[in-house]
């Protein structure tokens, strides 16, 4: 059974910085892409970043780039992503994706995590 567990969200003064955590188990990932999705209340789901577990190949969505970071750890099975400089507009519930195309789409993306929330304070 696949399983994306999401850790490490939490309350964050503007500003700050906030890491997380995404475990994956129940299948090989060798082949496919990690991407971290986000949702705020009232908006759609929206990528932020995606790597590729082989060659670590990166992309971020234009309000992102600069202050996040997405990186793997192939060890562990782990996907990070490392927030910076963070806003107000970053609250959100942040999701963890795994999919076979290195894609910025939703439906590319065939397994989910169950979220973990970030919420950004003036």
């Amino acid at each position: 059974q696949v399983q994306l567990v999401e850790s490490g969200g939490g309350l964050v003064q503007a500003g700050g910085s906030l890491r997380l955590s995404c475990a994956a188990s129940g299948r090989t990932f060798s082949s496919y892409a990690m991407g971290w999705f986000r949702q705020a209340p009232g908006k759609e789901r929206e990528f932020v970043a995606v790597i590729t577990w082989s060659e670590g190949s990166t992309y971020y969505a234009d309000s992102v780039k600069g202050r996040f970071t997405i990186s793997r750890d192939n060890a562990k099975n782990t996907v990070y992503l490392q927030m910076r400089s963070l806003k107000l507009e970053d609250t959100a519930v942040y999701y963890c994706a795994a999919g076979q195309n290195y894609g910025l789409r939703l439906g590319e993306y065939e397994y989910w995590g169950q979220g973990t929330p970030v919420t950004v304070s003036s």
